[in-house]
């Protein structure tokens, strides 16, 4: 078969050019020609649902929508909750995290849940980029506890190419009900002469699966790495051809994921799901606030509980501060799952406001459990395990904190304040502090005696 042509387009002002240049010539900018099939040859080689002639179709033809919208369990609810319910018929998600994240796990997980469900019988397509059929054999038995039934397991199918037109082959002969390429960073097609994972094979990869989705109404998940910095690798055009991104994160060294939706078209973005890691993969934290404060010190100075918000869900976090005598000429302010300077700007305004000696003290600030808080709600609870710790004073057992603090030292409320107060009062808080009932924090501060 005659190999397609290709042009090299300019990312910025999309000049195209018939080789790679290093400076575009009409806009001047280095190194954003990528490789892109031309798309005369592009139509004569690849024409999956090009063929059909378009169509018009009225709003009052789609009453029966509802019935064509269907959703496919994943047998977790933590995932089906991100989503939007479940896994939508021919969409095409992508999901990434960082190396030895859980997304393979998570993943497998699914699969395994599927496979199990004799209600349905799904027929799922592997294609395994990265590792070979018998490496996610070994992890489904782990994970299962034991080998599938000859039933189940035939269900299962395993494609061992880098080839994304032979993989597109493979689906379209077969037809399976769900297919999973693992990962999309190392496919392929000969069109093309850059290797795996450039920009140009990303991209025209991506599209051929989502073509494939669309026209078969297959549901896709295409694993997908991320750069040093924690975004999908690739264009970011990736993520603008896919239906839903979602991404876990977490520390390695931690026992708690965190999956995100990133992008949705089918549902909410403001959702999120925790997973706790086990011996056998990953397992659903249905009351994460009752997890985190499990072992919690609330006699101790230097611990606040904050609600926070992850997405819709209330969280309860415990906050723990440890103010010390410096031993050097600037003193330190060292924080764990909260931004730096969200700690220099709280001891300021403590040491401005409140009148604590915090500008000969080092400051230590950490987040129990590995969870991250970037919320400015939780300013409060952060200020109040400073000025705990410092003070060498606990702070009331029965109470969360939950506020913004602002430079002048006044204390705003936050949003959804009654959901959260809700989620503390039934982990046992009864008395949820907020900007409702102190303005500044100068009044909170001099309660402790």
């Amino acid at each position: 078969m005659p190999k397609s042509s290709t042009l090299y387009i300019c990312q910025t002002c999309e000049f195209q050019s018939p080789k790679w240049i290093g400076q575009c010539p009409n806009c001047g900018s280095w190194n954003t020609l990528v490789e892109t099939i031309a798309p005369t040859s592009f139509s004569t080689k690849y024409t999956i649902g090009s063929s059909r002639p378009a169509q018009a179709v009225t709003l009052s033809e789609l009453k029966h929508l509802d019935r064509l919208f269907v959703r496919i369990p994943s047998g977790m609810e933590e995932f089906d909750r991100v989503v939007g319910g479940g896994i939508v018929l021919g969409s095409v998600n992508l999901i990434g995290g960082e190396p030895g994240i859980g997304k393979s796990t998570l993943l497998t997980q699914i699969v395994i849940n599927l496979l199990k469900d004799t209600s349905k019988e799904y027929e799922i397509m592997y294609i395994c980029g990265e590792e070979s059929p018998e490496q996610i054999a070994l992890r489904i038995k782990r994970m299962s506890g034991t080998a599938l039934p000859q039933a189940v397991a035939k269900r299962l199918e395993f494609v061992t190419s880098i080839d994304a037109d032979a993989c597109i082959g493979v689906i379209q002969s077969k037809k399976p009900g769900m297919v999973i390429v693992d990962s999309i960073q190392s496919m392929q097609t000969s069109d093309l002469t850059g290797t795996a994972g450039s920009v140009g094979q990303l991209k025209e990869c991506t599209q051929r699966f989502t073509r494939i989705a669309k026209s078969m109404n297959i549901p896709v998940f295409l694993v997908g790495h991320v750069t040093k910095d924690g975004v999908i690798a690739g264009p970011k055009v990736l993520e603008h051809i896919v239906d839903t991104v979602l991404e876990l994160s977490g520390e390695r060294s931690g026992f708690f994921r965190l999956l995100r939706s990133v992008k949705n078209r089918f549902g909410a973005t403001d959702e999120v799901g925790v997973f706790e890691t086990v011996e056998t993969g990953l397992r659903e934290v249905k009351n994460p606030s009752a997890v985190f404060l499990q072992e919690s010190s609330r006699d101790v100075p230097g611990s606040a509980i904050v609600p926070v918000l992850e997405g819709t869900r209330p969280v309860l976090v415990e906050i723990q501060a440890l103010v010390v005598p410096s031993q050097l000429a600037m003193p330190r302010r060292v924080g764990r799952g909260i931004a730096l300077p969200r700690i220099q700007l709280l001891a300021a305004v403590l040491q401005k406001h409140c009148g604590l000696p915090l500008g000969t003290q080092d400051i230590f600030v950490n987040v129990a459990g590995g969870f991250v808080v970037n919320e400015p709600g939780a300013d409060l609870a952060i200020a109040m395990a400073i000025a705990s710790s410092c003070k060498n004073i606990p702070l009331p057992k029965d109470a969360a904190y939950v506020g913004e603090i602002g430079l002048l030292g006044e204390v705003r409320s936050v949003g959804m304040g009654e959901k959260r107060a809700k989620e503390a009062r039934r982990l046992g808080y009864t008395r949820v502090i907020s900007g409702k009932q102190v303005r500044r924090i100068r009044e909170l501060v001099n309660t402790l005696k």
